[in-house]
């Protein structure tokens, strides 16, 4: 019963963050200078028809009476359209959901996972070589810029050596090829994200894992005669997962804003270089569906974090 509970009050928690967000980024688009209306119709439109299409689109009403009306909606899960597609909203970012997916779900289990087990070797030999080198490599891999480190892979492996493609991912979702090519097209792009990631994870899997062999229980467990390997896996590795669940859910946010400089620098379909162009075309419903999709996103993601802590720490209690 308490876990229903914490669920039904997260749920109310997490609409109305989603809400504010809504309400925030609407305010914010809606006063940015510039208007749609004379983008949609050109330069050279007259202003009858800039007029007709600003009444059409209800671009003309008050910007309460606009965030009203688009709340209403939201409620009910309508997005509205696209404004240069005709397009529903919702099918419009459902068409580039899976790419995006595919790129932030490797990246982030890549970074975990190879974080992890560079941060545990790291704390494993404290003070050595192996230590100052990965230490070393996280602090360059946590310093690179995503965006930088994009356009050097593809100049190293796409233009020089010509292993990898730098773009082409929509065109060959397109054509629906095998595994191979997927994996060709999505290696730079994840490998981009992935590295940065690495850097953080290492960092705080080092100190999560020395923080935790100093611990009394570790000294019992060696006393009592269990091997220091099976005490550094079963235990002290073990205990130190916890920093790391909560570095990857601030990493899912961090991912949904490198996912736009990502999949713009490689051309990647994704929500991330559909909403840069929807920004660039003031495309106004799309930007507020992608913003309000990634935050359900990122709500959803830290409630799953809640309950993995549950699960590797009985202890924890969900209040």
């Amino acid at each position: 019963m308490e876990r229903v509970a914490y669920l039904i009050r997260r749920t109310v928690e997490m609409i109305l963050v989603v809400l504010v967000v809504a309400v925030l980024n609407f305010t914010l688009i809606h006063l940015a200078p510039g208007d749609v209306a004379v983008y949609m119709a050109g330069v050279e439109a007259g202003p009858e028809y800039v007029a007709s299409i600003r009444h059409e689109y209800g671009l003309d009403l008050s910007l309460y009476v606009q965030m009203g009306r688009y709340m209403s909606r939201l409620l009910h899960g309508d997005f509205g359209r696209s404004f240069t597609r005709g397009e529903a909203v919702v099918d419009v970012i459902m068409n580039r959901m899976p790419a995006t997916l595919l790129l932030m779900g490797s990246s982030l289990i890549l970074g975990a996972v190879l974080g992890t087990l560079g941060g545990a070797l790291a704390a494993r030999h404290i003070g050595s070589k192996v230590d100052y080198w990965i230490s070393g490599l996280c602090v360059a891999a946590y310093s690179t810029p995503v965006f930088w480190l994009g356009l050097i892979l593809i100049y190293a492996f796409s233009v020089h050596l010509n292993w990898f493609p730098s773009s082409g991912m929509m065109s060959f979702l397109e054509e629906q090829r095998g595994i191979a090519d997927t994996l060709r097209h999505m290696a730079l792009p994840v490998l981009s994200l992935t590295v940065y990631f690495i850097g953080q994870n290492i960092k705080v899997a080092r100190a999560s894992v020395a923080e935790a062999m100093q611990d009394d229980f570790i000294t019992t467990f060696r006393a009592v005669g269990f091997k220091e390997r099976e005490v550094f896996l079963k235990h002290g590795l073990r205990n130190a997962l916890l920093p790391i669940v909560s570095m990857t859910g601030l990493q899912f946010t961090q991912l949904t804003a490198g996912a736009v400089l990502t999949e713009t620098v490689f051309s990647w379909p994704g929500m991330g270089q559909l909403v840069f162009q929807a920004v660039l075309s003031r495309d106004y419903p799309v930007i507020m569906g992608g913003y309000v999709l990634m935050s359900i996103m990122v709500v959803l993601f830290t409630l799953l974090v809640d309950f993995i802590y549950v699960v590797l720490d009985p202890r924890i209690e969900l209040k």
